[in-house]
């Protein structure tokens, strides 16, 4: 322990003697760091965020959509009343809500913008949205079944999608039609859900000019049924009345652990490119360790002369290497954890309220020994070769 200290303290006197050469070497590996820190700390909140939203919708519901989820739904054979009906009739089905939704222009007083119409049963919207917890009516109330031309708006309408504000009794103009908004659903948390509108299933079939078709039916599981099973049975039901496969029923669960699959690839992806930049940090490292080791040649032999073996001589330059990397990794932690708020930040700005970043003890802890282990195998050789050196010709070098 004693020689431990004393070899650290002679560290932190290399280091500090040779400020210029020390701070060079350590930006590769705080740049290296702060790139890994903030990306995993963004990726996880991302994750966390996408967790959330599915625990909202509760372990009993189960999504029906057309196509298949990872290969995408394009060209599929599109749901239908005939499908709605068959899922209606599997054993352990409560409720099912279809929903058919499409991008749509929308008109407010002579300002035109576009964002998701979703089409809905009146009587299904209270049952599916608002029981399952994910939102409520904040201001109005739900349209009923003869409300044709009624809305309901996601909460971002009310005050920030158009240049002046809409409330309750407003008229919006959709695909032609002249709509009367009704209710303010609460805050959900992305920018996306928030501005959508939803209108009257009957309608929306009718301004979009489709009769038959449904994009998605969410199906809530009766109390005691196992969703996965009621799922398969969905499944199996599909799919003798379509003929194949070319659907995907999925419950909460699966949805999110698919979901959670592709963002943990993508965030491999990103921590894999960022740790490139640890590389060139650990290339720098080598580097400088290489030249502290041609210009300490006469040092080395010294110490070596009055009796410092070779472990001991291999050991100075080893803490040294990994000093430069732990510097590097706690300046790189500050710079990443300000990274991760900064894109928190501008998330929240841009309407993302659900994206939180993710800075956990374990997250800086693994940063740390990352950056200390890189800075150690990096000065690996060159301490090997300060070791091997003859004392009677280092004391020789000039």
């Amino acid at each position: 322990m004693i020689m431990l200290k004393e070899y650290l303290l002679f560290a932190f006197s290399t280091v500090r003697h040779r400020q210029r050469r020390s701070w060079l070497t350590i930006l590769g590996i705080f740049i290296g760091i702060a790139a890994v820190v903030g990306l995993m700390s963004v990726s996880q909140g991302l994750k966390d965020a996408v967790s959330a939203q599915f625990a909202m919708m509760g372990t009993d519901t189960i999504t029906i959509m057309p196509g298949q989820l990872t290969g995408g739904g394009y060209g599929a054979e599109p749901l239908n009343d005939g499908d709605l009906k068959a899922v209606e009739g599997v054993r352990g089905v409560d409720i099912v809500n279809p929903i058919l939704m499409r991008t749509a222009k929308v008109v407010f007083q002579g300002e035109e913008k576009y964002t998701y119409v979703m089409g809905m049963p009146p009587d299904k919207v209270e049952q599916v949205l608002l029981d399952m917890g994910r939102v409520n009516i904040i201001e109005g109330r739900i349209t009923g079944a003869n409300d044709k031309y009624g809305v309901v708006v996601g909460y971002n309408i009310i005050d920030d999608f158009f240049k002046k504000d809409v409330r309750i009794g407003d008229k919006l103009e959709i695909g032609g039609k002249e709509f009367k908004v009704r209710g303010r659903l609460s805050k959900i948390g992305n920018p996306t859900d928030d501005s959508q509108i939803y209108i009257n299933m009957e309608t929306a079939r009718e301004i979009f000019n489709e009769p038959d078709e449904i994009t998605m039916m969410m199906a809530k599981v009766k109390s005691g049924s196992d969703p996965e099973k009621v799922a398969k049975d969905i499944e199996k039901e599909l799919e003798d009345r379509r003929g194949s496969k070319n659907f995907s029923v999925m419950t909460s669960t699966q949805l999110a652990e698919t979901v959670q699959s592709v963002l943990g690839i993508i965030q491999v992806v990103l921590v894999g490119i960022a740790a490139i930049s640890l590389l060139v940090g650990g290339v720098g490292i080598m580097n400088t360790m290489y030249t502290s080791v041609q210009e300490r040649t006469r040092q080395i032999g010294i110490m070596k002369a009055i009796g410092a073996t070779n472990e001991d001589i291999q050991l100075i330059f080893l803490v040294e290497s990994g000093l430069l990397g732990l510097v590097g990794g706690v300046i790189g932690c500050l710079l990443g954890a300000m990274l991760a708020v900064g894109v928190q930040y501008g998330a929240a700005v841009a309407g993302f309220e659900v994206l939180k970043a993710s800075i956990t003890p374990g997250l800086i802890a693994l940063a740390l020994g990352f950056s200390f282990f890189i800075g150690m195998a990096s000065g690996t050789f060159p301490a090997r070769q300060a070791a091997k050196m003859n004392p009677v010709d280092a004391l020789r070098y000039e």
